[in-house]
């Protein structure tokens, strides 16, 4: 079955960076769609990244173009979320998901169908 872990959240102060990691299993990691999601206490839970594994360029919200940036290792069945110039207002539980490319995989319209348990990220001032 499809199973996505994610790690590498932690507490860090403005200014700083960390890298989450998404390791998957159960499917073809290198032909899927996947995204980043994020959800802060109280708000709606955000697509802050997605893409086609297999190429075709990656979708970045406006609140982390240009800080965010998405990479994968395909011998590790492992997409990464590099994440620079930490803000408090990045302070959510992060989440990596993945759906079967059966449409474009940066069109939001279409729910996710596998989500890993998420990982907490802590920016603070």
């Amino acid at each position: 079955q499809v199973q996505l872990v994610e790690s590498g959240g932690g507490s860090v102060q403005a200014g700083g960076s960390l890298r989450l990691s998404c390791a998957a299993s159960g499917y073809t990691f290198s032909r899927y769609c996947m995204g980043w999601f994020r959800q802060a206490p109280g708000k709606e839970r955000e697509r802050i990244a997605s893409l086609y594994t297999a190429g075709g360029g990656t979708y970045y919200a406006d609140s982390v173009k240009g800080r965010f940036t998405v990479s994968q290792d395909n011998a590790k069945s492992t997409l990464y979320l590099q994440m620079n110039s930490l803000t408090p207002e990045d302070t959510a539980m992060y989440y990596c998901a993945a759906r079967p490319p059966t449409s474009w995989c940066n069109d939001a319209s279409y729910e996710y169908n596998y989500w890993g348990q998420g990982t907490q990220v802590t920016v603070s001032s």
